[in-house]
């Protein structure tokens, strides 16, 4: 009975001292994170690229901008999609005079462009590879960022044809309303969905130019 008691002791002692053993040596190695031996370095927090802002929410686009039907008059045929550049609106011409009407945000200056364009694909959760021009304006664009909620094409994308320009959605909403993109058309998540789930590929897409300023068109109710 003594001897097991004996060996209890000097094994809980033999224990004892190699962790303080591997204790001190960590500590040395760290005085300031002395677990790091043990246990590896701490891991950083994973953020969001510097151009992401995935907290849609905490800026809303104002009232004038919210998705909503009003009166529009235009020659163009229902389905078709109207960009008023200089007014920062998209148009969905529904007929019978009325259009739903996006706020949007266009291209800066010297990035606005105008013609008619067709949809030619649709992308849900569109990958985002920028193309040669603009990394040679902005180097330290990533080279490719897979579809997400930090990708800056947003929740959908309409392909412009015959250009790199898109329709598509943004995890910045405060730039709705202003002259901020390369030449693309951004929306916020919910209305490029909501857009995205009306128009069909083959679509036609007018885009006026930033010389064409029209006077906005008041509101006859809120979808």
């Amino acid at each position: 009975m003594y001897n097991m008691t004996r060996l209890k002791t000097v094994t809980a002692v033999a224990t004892l001292v190699a962790a303080t053993a591997i204790f001190t040596s960590a500590a040395s190695a760290n005085p300031f994170n002395p677990f790091e031996a043990l246990f590896g370095p701490q891991r950083e927090p994973v953020t969001a690229p510097a151009y992401a802002n995935p907290q849609e929410d905490a800026s809303d686009p104002r009232d004038e901008l919210r998705r909503q039907i009003v009166s529009y008059r235009t020659s163009e045929a229902p389905g078709t999609i109207i960009i008023d550049t200089p007014n920062t609106y998209l148009y969905l011409v529904l007929g019978g005079g009325k259009a739903m009407r996006y706020g949007i945000g266009v291209g800066r200056e010297g990035f606005t462009w105008s013609g008619v364009k067709t949809i030619e694909r649709k992308a849900e959760w569109p990958d985002w590879t920028p193309p040669p021009e603009m990394i040679h304006r902005q180097p330290y664009l990533p080279r490719f960022v897979a579809g997400g909620p930090s990708n800056p094409l947003g929740a959908r994308a309409m392909y412009l044809s015959g250009s790199v320009y898109r329709i598509h959605g943004t995890n910045d909403p405060s730039t709705i309303g202003g002259h901020v993109s390369s030449g693309c058309i951004r929306m916020v998540n919910e209305d490029v969905i909501d857009l995205y789930n009306r128009v069909h590929i083959g679509a036609k897409v007018v885009v006026r130019p930033m010389t064409e300023r029209r006077a906005a068109t008041a509101t006859d109710s809120i979808n």
